[in-house]
């Protein structure tokens, strides 16, 4: 009975050091990194005119990004686990951080071309490689809480950005650079400087965590352990095998679609309340208004992790989350007033993030330990044409046919979901049994 006691004390100390060390601090990473991936949304704001950019010319920049992304995310997912996922994850974010400052020099639309291609291969790897590093850490009844911590970046990222890049570009034009110039400039540096910390405050596996005592180490260790051998039982441990597994292409075409409504949304949520804003609306004006949306995209994030753990549910709670975010598109293709814009855009964003708070957990469900690396950056890679294809729709579209092309492409996701097989649920409900 004592030794019961004991286990549950540790096992509730290791957790609660675990979340408190790792998840406060990746969540600031991905808070800089989505801002400095999106902030050229608010650029266009200005930039748009100053280098004279058309609609189609700037909806392609704004996915150019993902081109890149794609092809080095697998490679780098690779070299993460081969070189530790500190170093890599520092060498990431420098330089990103780099790359978005050269963005506050350029003089041309060329220019911005081959820098938004070069910050898709210095960031490729970042959101696979986090996902992987978590599997490190968290056990399957605790991923989806570490997820959704992760991923609430998302909205905190637009939640920032929207006043501070547009505080940015109204209020600084030092040394006779615009406001959009040192948007880029200002908000790339925190990259950099995170980065260097990554070095100092990351550790790679709970064996090497010297804020662990020797008895919670074990404890760590042990439970994963367990968990990745379940894993091998019931998915495939090969490459060769993995790719002939139609489930991890079903993933894929599921996120797609996600990839494309919340990256069209994201790049475009500035111009679309502009436009229908009344004349002589600021910069500042617009940014408050595009908080709105992601402030009700924590909450559902947040409960949808949470919710999806307790109630090992997760498919269930992916296709609430579709339908919700499909209703909110629709609308948004036929509103023409900013009251009705923001609450259809609050509506598909609570649906849209909420995705994110459940999918990643699900995802690593489907793989052993050593198709993880590959099979997540794999997953990722092919949903990230997705944020290709999103800004580039509502760019070369007028809005109404925008948001019913991504509402079309968000059925596709829920129809694709339908077919997943939820070898998952038997693997999980195992390790219930035998942890």
């Amino acid at each position: 009975m004592s030794q019961n006691i004991n286990i549950q004390e540790i096992e509730k100390s290791t957790l609660k050091k675990t979340m408190v060390r790792i998840l406060p601090f990746i969540l600031v990473l991905y808070i800089v990194a989505f801002l400095d991936r999106v902030n050229m949304g608010y650029a266009a704001l200005e930039m748009n005119a100053e280098l004279a950019l058309s609609a189609e010319m700037f909806g392609l920049l704004s996915g150019f990004f993902y081109i890149s992304y794609c092809l080095f995310e697998v490679p780098s997912n690779m070299i993460l686990q081969k070189v530790g996922a500190k170093f890599w994850i520092a060498r990431i974010m420098i330089t990103w951080g780099i790359i978005v400052i050269l963005t506050g020099f350029v003089q041309s639309a060329v220019h911005l071309y081959i820098l938004r291609f070069l910050l898709g291969v210095a960031e490729a790897g970042f959101t696979p490689g986090i996902i992987l590093y978590l599997t490190y850490w968290f056990r399957t009844r605790e991923r989806g809480k570490a997820t959704a911590a992760f991923f609430v970046a998302l909205p905190l990222a637009a939640l920032v950005g929207a006043p501070l890049s547009t505080w940015i570009i109204d209020k600084i034009a030092w040394g006779g650079l615009s406001g959009w110039r040192w948007m880029f400039i200002l908000e790339g540096l925190p990259a950099v400087m995170l980065g260097i910390i990554v070095l100092f405050y990351l550790t790679n596996r709970p064996a090497h965590a010297k804020w662990l005592t020797n008895e919670e180490k074990t404890w760590l260790e042990g439970e994963l352990e367990t968990e990745r051998k379940l894993a091998a039982t019931h998915n495939k441990t090969s490459h060769r095998g993995m790719l002939k597994d139609s489930n991890v292409w079903k993933l894929s075409v599921f996120n797609i679609a996600g990839f494309v409504s919340v990256n069209g949304l994201n790049f475009w949520i500035p111009t679309i309340i502009k436009n229908l804003s009344a004349s002589g609306t600021s910069n500042m004006e617009v940014g408050w208004l595009a908080m709105i949306p992601p402030l009700v995209a924590i909450p559902s994030i947040l409960f949808v992790g949470w919710n999806a753990d307790r109630t090992n549910k997760h498919k269930q709670h992916l296709a609430v989350c579709v339908s919700i975010a499909m209703v909110g598109l629709i609308g948004c293709a036929f509103v023409t007033t900013i009251p009705l814009m923001i609450l259809m855009l609050s509506i598909a964003s609570a649906g849209l993030y909420g995705i994110s708070g459940s999918f990643y957990a699900y995802l690593t469900f489907f793989f052993s330990e050593s198709t993880a690396p590959a099979g997540i950056a794999l997953v990722s890679t092919l949903s990230s044409l997705g944020g290709f294809i999103g800004p580039l729709v509502l760019g070369v579209l007028n809005l109404q046919q925008g948001m019913l092309v991504i509402t079309g492409f968000m059925l596709v996701s829920l129809l694709t979901l339908i077919t997943l097989n939820q070898y998952h649920r038997k693997f999980t409900m195992n390790v219930g049994e035998e942890v």
